[in-house]
């Protein structure tokens, strides 16, 4: 099996809130930057990015519009907090073949439409250590 893609970066930590306005409060303090907030209508979710003054890194807040969503079942299950770590890579459809080559559980076989307009899926907790692992695409 040869691997036909690369990751390029971490792309962001995702923690999920109960209330995007409040729990951005702490890292306005902080003096990072926000970008305006954007639904993702394939995840039912309110996002907004965060990044330091240098734009190089990417905290990212996720808000659940309805109680149907895995935010919403995360946030009911265990609280606010760490939701994902995103991955770049460079080609997310080899990506998705060689991990399930190899036995790893991907959830979403198509990639999605994530935030920003980049391709997504989600490698799932039970084939990492314990979290939830996004990988993205910019298209």
């Amino acid at each position: 099996m040869n691997k036909k893609f690369k990751v390029i970066k971490i792309d962001h930590v995702a923690i999920a809130v109960d209330n995007l306005n409040e729990s951005s409060i702490l890292f306005n303090l902080l003096g990072m930057n926000a970008e305006p907030i954007e639904y993702v209508k394939n995840e039912n979710v309110n996002v907004i990015k965060l990044h330091p003054e240098n734009n190089q890194d990417t905290i990212e807040l996720l808000e659940s519009t309805d109680n149907s969503t895995t935010v919403k079942s995360f946030l009911d299950k265990k609280g606010k907090g760490l939701h994902h770590i995103a991955l770049e890579v460079d080609n997310i459809y080899n990506a998705i073949e060689y991990l399930e080559e190899n036995s790893i559980k991907i959830i979403y076989k198509k990639p999605q439409l994530g935030a920003n307009k980049k391709l997504i899926t989600f490698i799932h907790p039970s084939s990492t250590p314990g979290v939830l692992i996004e990988l993205c695409q910019t298209v």
